[in-house]
This record gives C-alpha cells, sequence and structure tokens, in this order.
C-alpha cells in the first residue's frame, strides 16, 4: 500500500466533539504533515440520525431552513437539504433530543408534529425523493405528530385531536388518514435508519429506547400500552397492513416514526446504505486508493448499521483498503477485521485522559492522522 496518493475521507461525526465535517479537516491536516502532497477527498458521512443534513450539504446539496414546531411545541428553526428534485430530510432537525431545553426530558409528550412539518417544507420545495434520515429523537409518540402535521386527524371520543406525545396516544378513539398531503402519494419516501426494531414489544421503540429518553419503567410500559392501542386503532382506520407496518423492520426507528413513514408509504432501507447512495460515495470510491472512516466509539453497534461499517463494506466490494479513526475503541481486531476494516487508531491510544481526548478532539485526531500516514501512505 506504500505510494498510496489519493485518500477518502468518509468518516462520521465524533459525538460531543466533532462534526463530520471537522473530522475530515483534521484527518487530511494530520496526513499532510506527513505526506504534503497527498490528495484527500472528504466526504462525510452520516446514517440517518443527527448530522445527515450536515453531511449532505457537505456533497453539495443546498440547505434550507424553515421555522417549525420543536419537540414540546416552542418554535426552531429546522434545515433540510436540497439537489435537483431530491431532498434529505433529517427528524433530529425537529424533533430531536437537542431540540430540548437544557436538562428537560419528556418521554410521554413529547411530539413529531414539526418533523412533519419538515417533510412539507421539503415537498414546497419541489421534491420528489425525500430521504427521511431518522434517530436521535426526543419522541415516542410512533409519528403521531408527524401524520398530524402531514394532514391526518387523530381523535379522542370527544371528536378532539389527543394530546401530544406518545402519552397521549392512550386516549386514541378513531383515525381517518384520508386527508392526508395528496403530494405524498406522488414522491418516493425512503426511511433510513440504523436500527431495524419494530413499534412495541420487548424489542420495541419503548422498550429498548424510551429509557435513553427519560422514560421510567412505569413509562415504558404505559407508552408500550399506548402506541399497541394507536396501532389498533389506525388497523381499524386503514386495514391489516397497519399492523404489518408496527411488526415491520424500522417501524420502531427514532420512536416510532418509521412506523408513521411505513403508513404514507415509505420504504425502509439501511440509512449508511441510502446516504452513500445520495451523498455520491461509489465515485469518490473509484477514484481512491486508501479509505478512512471513523466514528466516536467504534464499538458492538458500529456493526450494525452504524456508518464506519457501511463504507468499510461497500469499499471491501471493489477491493479498496480501510482504516478508521474512533474516539474510543472498543472492537478486538479480528472483529474490525471481519468488517473490513485493517485497523483502528482511537485518539485514546495517544491521549489516555478521556476528558482531555473530548476537549482537544481536533489535535489529538491531527496526531492520529499523521500516524495513519506514516504506517500507509509514507
Amino acid at each position: 500500500m506504500h505510494g498510496t496518493r489519493r485518500v477518502l475521507v468518509a468518516a462520521d461525526k465524533f459525538k460531543g466533539s466533532l462534526t463530520a465535517v471537522q473530522v475530515a479537516q483534521r484527518v487530511t491536516a494530520g496526513l499532510r504533515l506527513v505526506v504534503p502532497d497527498v490528495e484527500v477527498e472528504s466526504l462525510p458521512v452520516a446514517d440517518g440520525g443527527d448530522g445527515t443534513v450536515a453531511a449532505a450539504v457537505a456533497a453539495g446539496f443546498e440547505r434550507h431552513e424553515v421555522r417549525v414546531a420543536g419537540p414540546l411545541g416552542d418554535e426552531v428553526t429546522a434545515a433540510f437539504a436540497v439537489r435537483g428534485e431530491t431532498a434529505v430530510v433529517e427528524m433530529a432537525e425537529a424533533s430531536g433530543l437537542q431540540r430540548l431545553p437544557a436538562g428537560v426530558l419528556a418521554p410521554l409528550s413529547s411530539s413529531t408534529y414539526g418533523s412533519g412539518e419538515l417533510l412539507r417544507a421539503a415537498l414546497d420545495a419541489g421534491a420528489r425523493t425525500i430521504v427521511f434520515g431518522v434517530g436521535g429523537s426526543a419522541t415516542t409518540d410512533g409519528g403521531a405528530g408527524m401524520l398530524s402535521a402531514l394532514g391526518a386527524r387523530l381523535l379522542d371520543d370527544t371528536g378532539e385531536p389527543v394530546p401530544p406525545g406518545g402519552g397521549g396516544l392512550a386516549e386514541l378513539a378513531s383515525a381517518d388518514l384520508s386527508c392526508l398531503d395528496p403530494r405524498l402519494a406522488e414522491v418516493e419516501l425512503v426511511l433510513a435508519s440504523d436500527v431495524d426494531n419494530p413499534l412495541t414489544g420487548p424489542k420495541g421503540a419503548p422498550a429498548v429506547y424510551g429509557p435513553q429518553k427519560g422514560a421510567s419503567p412505569e413509562d415504558v410500559t404505559a407508552l408500550d400500552s399506548a402506541l399497541t392501542h394507536y396501532a389498533k386503532v389506525l388497523e381499524d382506520a386503514v386495514g391489516p397492513t397497519a399492523a404489518e407496518y408496527a411488526a415491520s423492520p424500522g417501524a420502531g426507528a427514532a420512536g416510532g416514526i418509521g412506523y408513521g413513514a411505513l403508513l404514507i408509504g415509505a420504504r425502509f432501507r439501511p440509512g449508511i446504505e441510502v446516504m452513500l447512495d445520495v451523498l455520491g460515495f461509489g465515485t469518490a470510491l473509484d477514484r481512491a486508493d486508501l479509505v478512512i472512516t471513523g466514528e466516536g466509539s467504534l464499538d458492538e453497534q458500529t456493526l450494525h448499521g452504524k456508518a464506519p461499517a457501511g463504507v468499510a463494506a461497500a469499499a471491501r466490494t471493489v477491493g479498496k483498503e480501510v482504516v478508521a479513526v474512533c474516539g474510543r475503541l472498543a472492537l478486538p481486531p479480528e472483529e474490525l477485521g471481519r468488517a473490513g476494516i485493517r485497523r483502528a487508531y482511537a485518539l485514546t491510544e495517544a491521549e489516555p485522559d478521556v476528558a482531555l481526548c473530548i476537549a482537544e478532539a481536533g489535535p489529538i485526531l491531527e496526531r492520529v492522522a499523521a500516524r495513519i500516514a506514516r504506517d500507509f501512505l509514507a
């Protein structure tokens, strides 16, 4: 591999310290400390979760901003990305944990209404294909808020709209999806997610992801019951497909917004696969001799649909060598090898103090990238 001169940096963010764009910048700077004339192409990647719009913008999409409802109903400025007739919409921009006020968690009442408004804004922008990246949500409402924003009527037994959030779905008496935005029938909607959980049950959205959003064991039970009831009412409204969707892979993504997306015609695909297609990864890969991927923590979760695993799998099919950078490494070399990663370089190897690694991630990553250059390029 020595003599390589063309490097593709296709890494995800280091959550809490560096964006995917900053990771690419620091890796490039570190490589050039050792090999000043190295050709580096940056293609920041994301798996559908937070950072997906930023990755699309870095790849040449145009950033659009719109005011929408945050998870608790307060207005927030959310972004989506457009190139031609393709839009990339990230639910976390409207309904993500980062949109909650500091220290506030609202597992029962946070809503995806703003995500529906974002989808509507993408339709207004002329999108014919919408990649809907879901992850990092503050919500467990089964996509009910999103459906309401798109025209669905979800009513209690007095004919009033049910309260926002998953908890409010316990009061659902009737559902009418006949007034959904008619443009939804004319677009290709792709549900991009790195999780394949069903809506409810032991592997469902409340049980697996509710606690991360502040749900107590009692809240998890209440949410699972409310979402089960929601799916039953929808089955009465739209037929047996509603029950099939509830059990489908991806229905439980982002607090069940995956279920809502499937109800409006979305097709589920692993987030990283979709994003690599949308970002033009294949053509960039053709030009590269060495691929550098990575994310904040390379661990067991990485192997289940996270960005580095997707990048490595795609690179391996065309025989390209892959190394990874990360904040912390929790995978043995044989696991990395099976994933198609030749070697991983962790910031904690260069700086054992984890707090310092997070605070000084940029400069330390440059030092780590210089090591990669010495090992693979010099």
